[in-house]
């Protein structure tokens, strides 16, 4: 089919508008979510797709959800091909049909103009709880999926523009937050119904011809874009291997390697891992793939459009069903959307630095978080709530800058928002004690790695359970281009249970505590790594760290060779002096 000619201002406006109805889709979602996840910490992604289910864009939202959102909207569309109709609205979770993990539910909406299916309107959100034996879904004990809690195979919550009442009150049934999911449904209904709107309206103005036509060229030009960029890296097979800490349940240490060939403008990607596990942290087909796509985008860093053809020159190939990257149900999984999705990332994106050197960008702080459940004294209501602003770790360094601060975690991008203490106070029964950066957390390197932070809480009257997950407790953050740290603690991530009578616990591995009123929990997240040797970082520049109350003294010195006086101060002769020291060891 020859492709029709559209004039540039038609084409932009196209796609302002095509921007402007994602834009909108997620402010419904943060006007309209009731849970703290979605309203507060944003842990949602909304796009739009045509009839095939191409995506047409994708928002600045969530990656790891964003890359599965491709396959998992195919998925419905096979599922229900012909029956489909105007105010249908389907739903699932299941990762048997391309979805992340269980938490993560998606509704889809068919956009229907004069009778014709040409779209659809995606919308995914992070659920506070999903059933199962531990609230919020992390249960670290699992051996199987079912252990996990509720699996939604994709189903038609809405049909004809009837809600399903039965349907959506056997979901709720089977929920601690039955309040939070019943608001958060409604407020993904609004985000897909807007999308929806507007998609009409540009039809209804421009025409279908031109504005597929539009589509069809946006997608084009990030396919180019994406395949220019294939082009600057030399031909070849290059490969990156990260290793998955062990995670204290007699697992060992893990690896996972990436081959990734370039070959011309195209790129085909090869996991290995070992078999899949009895532990929460397998990657179903869908969330390995976006892992993978997220190793690209951060290293090629490219502008808008955002949309599948950016994907369209990558090839993946996520290992043998049954192992740890193309796990088969049923494979407990919970935990992937963090761990390992963000050692995928990381393998892919290592693979990258060894064709281009000069390109490198250290990692991000990888997940290591909290959430809390329990329930509020003054109603006698359970409550649970992934705790969000507890996984804000520390981005990485690049080779022209340093990492920004509490920005992560890898699998995140930037994308979370930690939102205002007092409402998190007021919306659950607890006393934050402390939210800050944690000095000498960020990688060391002549670019240093963004801060990781401190979350410390002291429940209201009652018993609070402390479910601890992810990662980054025994590895610190992947540097790059020469960067190595000297302190190990500080990049560390870990959670202390401080006692009424003083005394204290620390915790590495993923489990559950009881926290009592007096005591406090507190999470240590990792920072992000650095890019090349902290011994060239100018001197005036550890200085401004110092008086930020990013590093400390001791990391001045030891990581930094910049020698500092008592009173804060730098001493320069000892400086040169220490510098000269490290540079004669290398």
């Amino acid at each position: 089919m020859i492709q029709r000619e559209i004039d540039p201002i038609t084409l932009s406006v196209v796609q302002g508008a095509l921007e402007t109805a994602q834009r909108e889709m997620t402010t419904t979602m943060m006007h309209t979510a009731r849970s703290s996840v979605l309203n507060i910490a944003r842990d949602y992604s909304n796009a739009l797709f045509d009839a095939e289910g191409q995506m047409l864009i994708q928002g600045q939202d969530i990656p790891i959800h964003l890359g599965s959102l491709m396959p998992a909207t195919k998925a419905i569309i096979e599922r229900f091909k012909d029956d489909v109709k105007p105010g249908d609205v389907m739903y699932h979770n299941d990762p048997a049909y391309k979805g992340s993990h269980i938490l993560d539910c998606c509704m889809y909406k068919p956009v229907f103009v004069d009778d014709e299916l040409m779209y659809w309107t995606v919308s995914k959100g992070h659920v506070t709880d999903i059933g199962g034996p531990v609230p919020s879904g992390y249960n670290p004990e699992a051996t199987e999926i079912y252990a996990e809690g509720l699996r939604i195979p994709p189903i038609k919550l809405w049909d004809g523009g009837e809600l399903r009442t039965d349907v959506r009150d056997l979901l709720l049934a089977n929920v601690r937050s039955s309040e939070d999911w019943k608001g958060d449904l409604n407020a993904q209904l609004g985000a897909v119904q807007i999308g929806e709107r507007h998609l009409v309206q540009l039809v209804e103005r421009y025409g279908a011809d031109t504005v597929n036509a539009c589509f069809d060229q946006l997608l084009d030009r990030a396919e180019e874009q994406m395949r220019e960029e294939m082009m600057t890296i030399p031909d070849g097979t290059y490969t990156g291997t990260v290793p998955l800490e062990d995670s204290g349940h007699g697992l060992g240490e893990i690896d996972i390697t990436a081959h990734v060939t370039i070959d011309g403008d195209e790129a085909h990607v090869e996991l290995e891992s070992p078999p899949q596990l009895p532990y929460y942290i397998n990657s179903y087909e869908a969330n390995s793939v976006s892992g993978i796509y997220l190793g690209f985008m951060m290293f090629m860093q490219l502008d808008p459009p955002y949309n599948e053809g950016l994907y369209r020159p990558i090839t993946a190939d996520v290992g043998e069903p049954g192992t740890m990257t193309n796990a088969q149900s049923p494979a407990p999984h919970v935990n992937c959307t963090t761990t390992p999705s963000e050692t995928i990332t990381d393998a892919v994106r290592t693979a990258l630095e060894h064709a281009v050197p000069d390109r490198a960008v250290a990692s991000w702080g990888h997940t290591s978080g909290v959430n809390i459940a329990g329930t509020k004294p003054d109603s006698g209501k359970p409550y649970t709530t992934m705790v969000l602003a507890s996984i804000i770790s520390g981005a990485g360094a690049s080779n022209d800058d340093d990492g920004w601060h509490s920005r992560g975690p890898l699998c995140c991008f930037g994308a979370l928002s930690s939102g205002d203490v007092e409402i998190m106070e007021h919306m659950y029964p607890f006393i934050l004690h402390q939210y800050a950066l944690r000095p000498d957390s960020g990688g060391a390197g002549h670019h240093r790695g963004g801060c990781g932070t401190i979350w410390e809480v002291e429940p209201r009257d009652h018993e609070m359970q402390v479910i601890m997950w992810g990662e980054g407790r025994k590895n610190e953050t992947p540097n790059a281009l020469g960067s190595y740290n000297t302190l190990t603690e500080p990049k560390l991530g870990r959670v202390e249970h401080l006692h009424a009578d003083g005394d204290v616990d620390e915790y590495r591995e993923n489990t559950i505590i009881e926290v009592s009123p007096g005591e406090r929990a507190i999470n240590y997240n990792p920072g992000g790594g650095g890019v090349g040797d902290p011994k060239t970082r100018p001197v005036e520049m550890v200085e401004e760290d110092l008086r930020n109350g990013i590093v400390t003294p001791l990391g001045a010195t030891e990581e930094y060779g910049v020698a500092v006086n008592d009173d804060g101060t730098i001493d320069m002769e000892k400086t040169a002096t220490l510098r000269a020291s490290a540079e004669g060891e290398n």
